[in-house]
């Protein structure tokens, strides 16, 4: 298994995560630095030291206030995505024209009520539970080949549990 930091430099090393409640619908958040409705998963670098499940974890509290989930799987490959020309010299300090993320698929155990956006670095103003299918349809056009991946990664997750 390779590690996050083997591979091209030209990527930054990132987890993402597909959050699912037990409904089977997928959380989504919208951006609050972004211009445009960008809607995306949980997703964020990893820090020196780290493993990508550890970072997959923290950023999840970081970003969504909440920890209470479960790891159904892991991404068998490190999936990539390039950001737009107009974007890369400026997300990163133009280090990175991409990055390459270790995905996982988690249960949230919670109540709705335990998500809170309100972190300490907030990085989203609203979000919502959606059909995994309609994923595509939400994400910003730079990111929806990875999203159908990272969905064709996790088919067989995508049912809810029975009961």
């Amino acid at each position: 298994m390779s590690s996050p930091n083997d591979g091209d430099a030209a990527y930054r090393a990132a987890v993402g995560i597909m959050l699912l409640n037990g409904a089977g619908l997928v959380f989504v958040a919208r951006r609050i630095d972004m211009a445009a409705e960008a809607w995306q998963m949980p997703q964020g670098g990893i820090d020196d030291g780290e493993t990508p499940r550890g970072a997959a974890l923290r950023e999840l509290k970081e970003e969504i206030g909440t920890d209470k989930a479960v790891v159904l799987g892991e991404s068998r490959d490190w999936l990539r995505y390039d950001l737009p020309a107009e974007l890369a010299g400026q997300a990163w300090g133009g280090r990175y024209r991409g990055q390459r993320q270790k995905w996982f698929a988690m249960r949230f155990t919670g109540s709705d009520g335990d998500i809170d956006l309100a972190t300490e670095h907030p990085e989203f103003s609203e979000w919502k539970w959606v059909p995994p299918a309609s994923l595509p349809r939400f994400i910003i056009p730079f990111k929806r080949q990875l999203y159908v991946d990272v969905l064709a990664e996790f088919a067989a997750l995508l049912t809810p549990p029975a009961g």
